[in-house]
């Protein structure tokens, strides 16, 4: 499970706003092995971080390219899950390495789509001559979608279903991003809504998504922030890309399994355009 809250203004007016901002929570068995995010070995054009659970070594939940590519990652909540189905995490692998643009990669993955349990996947493109984001969820719409500028959240439904952690949080990332603040400053009060453990319930609309999960489970996954043994939010990413194509890429992920632990890293880089 994960859940995504992003700005997108392709063409800001003002000199200090954002074409992107990202806050993305992946929540996860605390025990899967993974590595925190970086820059991919020799190849130090993709930044992300990665699965290393075995037979799915190298997909990722969220990543960008210095060639402005980018693409986040979400489970759709159900129950019943094919145990042979593909990694759903190599199709953020798989376009951060493609020569594909965002709207054609959906396309080619739509028409794969029965091979994966149900995911929802956001691709963009940030060039210097136009911006693009797209989106296509396998439980929903045959055809990808471009998005307009706007605020969107994505959670273990289709993009913008109005699941009441979804709306809160989108409700608290709104009020940060309307104010004009430093980018360090932006980022913490993003992780501090990223960590936000209130409880959403009851949720009438995720619950019934949720049929044959315990009770006690959907109470602890209507929280922004997912607390519950051994599974929950363990890594915290914020991506922002100012006008002029500066990326700040700030991740907070768990240490040893603890949520008591954690590191946080950031890398600035300028994209490739």
């Amino acid at each position: 499970m994960c859940i995504i809250f992003l700005k997108f203004d392709p063409r800001p007016a003002s000199k200090n706003a954002y074409r992107l901002i990202l806050a993305a929570n992946r929540d996860e068995v605390y025990s899967r092995p993974s590595k925190a995010a970086d820059f991919w070995g020799s190849n130090s054009e993709i930044l992300s971080g990665l699965d290393m659970e075995e037979g799915k070594e190298g997909g990722s939940w969220l990543g960008i390219s210095k060639r402005g590519k980018l693409a986040a990652l979400t489970n759709y909540l159900e129950a019943r899950q094919n145990p042979d189905a593909q990694g759903r995490g190599f199709l953020v692998s798989n376009y951060l390495t493609d020569n594909l643009d965002s709207f054609a990669y959906l396309r080619k993955v739509s028409s794969e789509a029965h091979l994966f349990n149900g995911f929802n996947l956001l691709t963009a493109d940030f060039r210097a001559n136009e911006d693009t984001l797209c989106y296509y969820g396998n439980k929903g719409s045959s055809e990808p979608i471009h998005l307009k500028a706007g605020i969107y959240g994505l959670s273990n439904s289709l993009l913008e279903t109005p699941w009441r952690k979804l709306q809160h949080g989108k409700r608290l990332f709104s009020s940060v991003v309307s104010k004009t603040l430093p980018s360090d400053g932006l980022v913490q009060e993003l992780l501090h809504i990223l960590n936000n453990e209130e409880l959403n319930t009851p949720d009438p609309e995720q619950e019934s998504q949720g049929v044959g999960y315990s009770k006690a489970m959907l109470r602890a996954l209507s929280a922004v922030c997912v607390r519950s043994p051994g599974y929950g939010t363990r890594t915290n990413t914020v991506i922002l890309i100012d006008r002029d194509g500066n990326v700040s890429f700030t991740e907070r992920t768990m240490l040893n399994c603890d949520i008591t632990q954690w590191s946080t890293n950031s890398f600035h880089f300028k994209l490739q355009e």
